[in-house]
């Protein structure tokens, strides 16, 4: 009903019967049970319950973290209601570990603009994606993207892209730079039925991505959501926009989320090192008189 009422997404939806089925077969295969009452389950549940999913079901920590929080949950309701004394899982605990980012370059992303031997079709998704290299538009959002989402500053005539991201519902205002602009005239009038460009499906659009980026000679795991990774790290950060900034065009809730993006690349670390440098001639041609 949240869902429906657009206080939830369907991807919480989707998670959430993930969990369910996940639960119903650690019943059945460690326990035989169908169902279980709740104040039958003790302490360990939780420990076991995250070694099945680990072990048997072979998940990712990370997607253990988050199937997690649900049978949590559902854990601190039944106390709040009156349905259990104390809560049983006070002394598990179960942290996110924070996953490498994959990017690409700039040497990686010249490769992709100028990659041979295209198909028309292969083409549209090189361009989709760099698109969404150059915005830090998520798959979905690019997806949903609608003409009336293309606003022109009255201004300076800047060309602005004005949405919300389906998976914060968090306001997205992000300036075209030469590139997308070149993409959005480029396939302008493609789509009719009010969306700005045609796309494909989420699994062709990632089986096609694979082969672009094998024929670029990159050797990297590149998904789609790799776009956005490098519209924060090589696109904005290394070129020394403010992390906030970079916060607010990705259409984060909270600061911390944007950190994990916040790579620092040995080029943006290296102009850093040559500014220090240079404020610290002063000290340096001293102490070059001095110790030699």
């Amino acid at each position: 009903q949240k869902v429906e009422c657009g206080l939830k997404s369907k991807r919480t939806l989707q998670k959430y019967h993930a969990v369910y089925k996940h639960l119903k077969s650690f019943l059945q295969t460690r326990h035989h049970l169908s169902d279980i009452a709740l104040k039958e389950i003790q302490p360990t549940f939780a420990t076991d319950f995250e070694t099945f999913l680990l072990t048997y079901c072979h998940l990712s920590h990370n997607t253990v973290w988050l199937y997690s929080f649900p049978v949590r949950m559902l854990m601190h309701r039944a106390v709040e209601n009156g349905w259990l004394v104390r809560y049983p899982f006070s002394d598990y605990n179960i942290s996110q570990q924070r996953p490498e980012r994959v990017f690409l370059t700039k040497e990686e992303i010249r490769l992709l603009i100028d990659v041979p031997k295209l198909t028309p079709a292969q083409t549209f998704i090189r361009d989709m994606f760099l698109f969404c290299t150059f915005t830090g538009l998520a798959y979905i959002d690019l997806k949903n993207l609608r003409e009336e989402n293309i606003v022109r500053s009255p201004l300076d005539g800047d060309v602005w892209i004005r949405t919300r991201r389906q998976k914060t519902s968090v306001e997205v205002n992000v300036k075209l730079l030469d590139i997308p602009l070149q993409i959005l005239d480029k396939y302008s009038g493609l789509s009719n039925n009010g969306y700005l460009f045609p796309i494909p499906s989420h699994v062709y659009c990632c089986n096609q991505l694979k082969t672009i980026i094998k024929k670029c000679g990159i050797d990297k795991h590149v998904t789609w959501h790799v776009a956005r990774h490098t519209m924060a790290t090589v696109v904005c950060l290394s070129n020394g926009m403010p992390i906030e900034s970079v916060s607010s065009l990705l259409g984060h809730k909270c600061i911390t989320s944007t950190q994990i993006y916040a790579k620092i690349t040995n080029e943006k670390l290296g102009r850093e090192m040559d500014t220090l440098s240079t404020k610290l001639t002063d000290i340096n041609n001293h102490a070059a008189a001095t110790l030699i």
